[in-house]
């Protein structure tokens, strides 16, 4: 599989680009806020990549982040969710906000995308609701994965190793929102109900650190009444 491309940004259409690599051109799709993210035509390029196999296709989806990459992966895990769905959804929303509606249960944020209706979005954040945490908390080790190995045993890097990738764009207080998470683990909350609580309150206060994200959790925690 192919884990990560790396070389020249060749071309660029409505819905995918082109990447030369080493004289190989790959052609990748990516959602409509990765591609606005991009450099220009003749520009060097580093995506995270997913490689599609069927018996009569094979296609190259490509992500920013280990956490966008992911979240595409958990997508298309649930019946109905194909790869365009996926990006559309990741192209509305981006992985930032696909995880706040799933951790909230707002399937109306998901039902915002293309291609998304009322009973398929529901569908998404009741099969996802349990995993967000886990990708949520991705966010703190995202920026380091580019200083080591981003392939799996079955993966494969392909770059040029005459053009330099591009940073990782990772949300400024991901780390934060990871440690209140494992925070909120450690006092015995559900990862659910953590994730939730840590989202809407990464969402009200986005500068917030992680012990003012602790802070803001465990208020929207407490019981009322």
């Amino acid at each position: 599989m192919i884990g990560r491309l790396s070389g020249r940004l060749d071309y660029r259409a409505v819905d995918h680009v082109l990447i030369d690599v080493r004289g190989v051109g790959y052609i990748v799709y990516c959602s409509d806020r990765t591609l606005a993210a991009l450099p220009g035509v003749g520009e060097s390029v580093s995506l995270y990549t997913d490689l599609l196999v069927r018996e009569d296709l094979m296609q190259l989806f490509g992500f920013l982040s280990l956490v966008e990459k992911e979240w595409h992966r958990l997508l298309t895990s649930v019946q109905g969710v194909g790869a365009k769905v996926s990006l559309a959804i990741m192209g509305t929303l981006g992985p930032d906000g696909v995880g706040r509606a799933i951790a909230l249960g707002d399937w109306n944020m998901v039902k915002a995308a293309k291609g998304v209706g009322p009973k398929l979005a529901q569908r998404i954040v009741l099969d996802l609701k349990e995993k967000a945490p886990g990708v949520m908390a991705m966010g703190g080790s995202v920026a380091d994965a580019m200083d080591g190995p981003v392939d799996g045993p079955e993966s494969e890097v392909i770059e040029a190793s005459a053009l330099d990738a591009i940073p990782v764009k990772v949300p400024a207080n991901a780390g934060a929102q990871a440690g209140a998470l494992s925070a909120l683990a450690n006092l015995g909350y559900a990862p659910a109900e953590a994730a939730a609580a840590v989202a809407e309150a990464a969402g009200t206060t986005p500068e917030a650190g992680e012990a003012g994200l602790i802070r803001a959790a465990l208020k929207l925690l407490a019981p009322t009444g």
